[in-house]
């Protein structure tokens, strides 16, 4: 199968976003499931009813699978990517509540090229809002692109 997009095809600057998601019970019941993490200020209403948040909080790193998922549905990024090499600067900005809706704005940060002209490095910064457009997660993804032949 012939190469669609690459990472040539992304300049500094270029900023994309996301379709939307709310975030529901199922979504933190199941990833509570999947990695073992029940603190209670996740699962226990009773308890987070009595912290500064006054009701259960959403896993951080849900969100991030969620804005990670987000842009990959989106598919601005095509086939480019070759591997993920990491998360830079990640930080929770605000809490994100059962019933909250998240969006993600990319912007590409910055482009590299590597000793190998096919391959190229790329840091996209993903920030997570609310529905009231409010900052809730901000993180740099680092990504290896396919780039065209010199």
């Amino acid at each position: 199968m012939a190469q669609q997009k690459y990472g040539d095809d992304f300049q500094v600057g270029d900023v994309h976003r996301t379709a939307r998601i709310t975030v529901t019970e199922t979504h933190v019941v199941t990833w509570a499931g999947l990695t073992g993490d029940f603190y209670p200020l996740h699962m226990d209403e009773v308890y987070a009813a009595r912290t500064e948040f006054g009701t259960r909080l959403v896993h951080g790193p849900l969100i991030f699978g969620l804005a990670v998922g987000l842009v990959a549905q989106a598919g601005f990024g095509g086939d480019a990517a070759i591997a993920w090499l990491g998360v830079e600067r990640m930080r929770m900005l605000a809490p994100v509540r059962i019933g909250d809706t998240i969006d993600v704005e990319v912007t590409v940060k910055e482009r590299r090229t590597t000793r190998d002209p096919r391959k190229g490095v790329q840091t996209w910064t993903y920030r997570v809002r609310n529905q009231r457009d409010e900052p809730v997660l901000e993180f740099d993804y680092v990504l290896m692109m396919h780039m065209r032949e010199a």
